[in-house]
């Protein structure tokens, strides 16, 4: 169990470090640029985690069956690009108090009754943490002073589809090495590279038409930025790091403890960009702080 804390903890530290660096990316390039840029540094990096481990998966890993760790993989990558898109519309709008929370949220509590339904087992100090753990990132991923209108479609979405790529991964098990990783990388660059190209696409007809350009969609124009491919590294040596929790702790543990990662990603803002913390984001620290301990002496 320790073992597997320390590495939920870990994919935490570089889940938040890339949210970090993407966030501030997206501030100079469409978000979803700079999405399908780290993603598709991510899917070359998971197929090279998952050849360093094994040439190829074993017989009777491919598809959705008892041993279809491929088809999990696959599974777990529509999740994380649905999630990602769906926060990313979130937040770009000003729904940031509301949208960024839930998605946190969502992507901790809904693999929590998938494990009780799977038979999992909680011990007396794990509930403890789980108390712990979900107000806490509530209060570290909540913007304070920021409104934005609606945002709950958003954030509930993203949830699920976090959600989705923590149960995904781990029902893909570890016959089948890390391909499960690369599989979900492939298929997210998939999404989202549909995305961006539709986007392209219905910008050109709306410019040629002479209207203004909705700002959700990728412009024709805009430039790439390679610099994304940071966070895309960051993000692929996270979501391994989460699948070797999983081998070693029940899923809710090792999705509630990765799901803490938008603590990292306020410290770096501290520490980096000097943003002031809150009383909220302190108190949602320490809650977060005290989670791990508790998962930890469990």
């Amino acid at each position: 169990m320790p073992t597997a804390i320390l590495l939920a903890l870990a994919a935490a530290a570089l889940y938040g470090a890339s949210d970090f660096l993407g966030g501030l990316l997206s501030r100079r390039s469409h978000y979803a640029l700079v999405g399908l840029v780290g993603q598709s540094a991510a899917a070359i990096g998971g197929l090279a985690a998952a050849l360093a481990v094994s040439v190829r998966p074993a017989m009777g890993t491919i598809g959705w069956g008892t041993g279809g760790a491929i088809g999990w993989g696959i599974g777990a990558g529509l999740g994380g690009a649905v999630g990602t898109l769906a926060l990313y519309r979130g937040l770009s709008r000003g729904r940031m108090n509301v949208a960024g929370p839930l998605s946190a949220v969502g992507a901790a509590g809904l693999p929590i009754p998938v494990d009780l339904l799977s038979g999992g087992e909680f011990t007396s100090l794990s509930v403890v943490g789980v108390g712990l753990a979900i107000p806490g990132i509530w209060l570290v991923a909540a913007q304070p002073g920021r409104r934005g209108g609606g945002g709950v479609v958003e954030g509930l979405l993203a949830g699920l589809g976090f959600a989705a790529l923590f149960v995904c991964l781990d029902r893909a098990g570890d016959a089948a090495g890390l391909w499960p990783v690369a599989a979900s990388q492939l298929s997210a660059v998939a999404v989202l590279a549909v995305f961006v190209l539709a986007g392209r696409r219905s910008a050109a007809r709306t410019v040629e038409a002479g209207r203004t350009v909705d700002v959700d969609r990728p412009a024709g124009a805009a430039r790439v930025p390679w610099a994304a491919v940071w966070p895309g590294v960051l993000g692929v040596c996270s979501t391994v790091l989460y699948a070797l929790s999983t081998r070693e702790a029940t899923l809710a543990v090792s999705a509630v403890i990765t799901s803490l990662y938008p603590a990292f990603t306020v410290a770096l803002a501290a520490l980096v960009l000097r943003e002031r913390t809150s009383l909220a984001h302190a108190a949602g620290l320490l809650l977060c702080a005290a989670s791990v301990g508790a998962f930890a002496a469990g």
